[in-house]
């Protein structure tokens, strides 16, 4: 339990109650006091009488009451006086600061626990005993954004995304690494990837326009069981990746539309210079300057339509036409075949990949 929880509170009520107010904890160290030169005072001699006390102890001018109601005491509060009042503001105070504990640990074990699952660090069976002891539902729709932050300011990327979700019961924001922030969204059964991708659009446009800060987004699928949460991450995490390989201009990627990407990232390097070399003429590819394949490019872009093609790039239509008999004789596939189009189109993805793989091994 972090300590300045309770001071935070405890200066809150330091006016209100107008006496000398505090937490120790087991050891007997005041940990938080409404008169901060008393912080870290050790009251030893009191440590087994508040351990068995179900009530109030009084000694040395303060009343003391445990925190909680457990089997352990970890924390007790302590008010200046003997008298009745001091009684009732112990009472008072332990019960606040209680509940206050009570919500920091619940969330605070929600957290490891869900971050535990998608991490693979716990085992089938306990999830569900874990779950049932925190009141989390396991039965509900979630699903995993992996966020990462492109560069680093002063505001640190969890308390960022954390000051987006106040809804902690339904949104868990969980730090995995300095710049990599899973979030755990609670979703209906209306909402469909598109709604999904809309969401994670709007928290990428919020930390750049508040936070000026640059961020990329993969979602995973969405899960029903929260065993499922591990995969929904895998995914999120292969979304990530293969939006970097072959679509480095999108914000956010979502693995249900990664589409042959998604194949590709998975296929062996190997097999992938095989194709290559069985799909292109040694070096035709690397004959093909920027300006052919920008040309290319559009062509896909514009479902292989000359006319359209030609207009968007302001050339003739028969340059056009000259340029792709021009890559018909280098590669030995005309563009204006839908099949040979399919081959053209996956082969320089395929290269794509394999330049990403040889640029992450140097």
């Amino acid at each position: 339990m972090s300590n300045r929880l309770f001071q935070g509170l405890i200066y809150q009520m330091k006016d209100a109650v107008n006496r000398i107010i505090g937490v120790i904890d087991d050891n007997g160290v005041v940990v938080a006091c409404s008169e901060l030169v008393k912080i870290g005072e050790v009251r030893a001699t009191l440590r087994e009488e508040i351990a068995y006390a179900s009530e109030g102890v009084v000694s040395g001018g303060y009343t003391y009451r445990p925190i909680g109601s457990g089997s352990r005491v970890e924390y007790a509060v302590f008010v200046e006086g003997e008298d009745k009042m001091a009684e009732k503001l112990s009472a008072v105070i332990a019960v606040s600061l209680g509940n206050l504990k009570s919500f920091y640990d619940e969330k605070y074990d929600k957290n490891s626990l869900i971050k535990n699952i998608i991490l693979d660090n716990i085992l089938p069976s306990d999830i569900y005993i874990k779950s049932k002891e925190l009141h989390l539902n396991t039965e509900v729709s979630r699903v995993v954004y992996l966020i990462k932050f492109q560069n680093k300011g002063d505001a640190i990327p969890f308390d960022m995304v954390l000051s987006q979700f106040p809804d902690k019961s339904k949104d868990n924001v969980i730090s995995i690494g300095e710049n990599d922030i899973v979030l755990v969204h609670e979703i209906t059964q209306n909402e469909d990837t598109k709604e999904l991708e809309r969401f994670a659009m709007g928290l990428v446009d919020t930390l750049a326009s508040e936070f000026y800060m640059q961020v990329s987004v993969g979602i995973g699928t969405s899960v029903e069981n929260i065993k499922d949460l591990a995969r929904s991450y895998k995914e999120a995490q292969v979304a990530l990746e293969v939006g970097k390989i072959f679509d480095n201009e999108k914000a956010v990627n979502s693995y249900e539309t990664l589409g042959i990407g998604r194949l590709i990232y998975q296929l062996p390097t190997t097999l992938c210079e095989m194709f290559l070399q069985e799909v292109f003429k040694k070096g035709s590819l690397e004959s093909l300057d920027k300006e052919t394949l920008a040309t290319i490019q559009c062509f896909f872009e514009n479902n292989l339509n000359v006319s359209e093609t030609s207009r968007k790039l302001f050339v003739h239509r028969n340059t056009l036409v000259y340029r792709l008999e021009k890559i018909r004789k280098l590669t030995g596939l005309d563009l204006r075949e839908f099949e040979h189009a399919i081959t053209f189109k996956v082969a320089l993805m395929v290269k794509k990949y394999l330049a990403s793989k040889n640029n992450s091994a140097r």
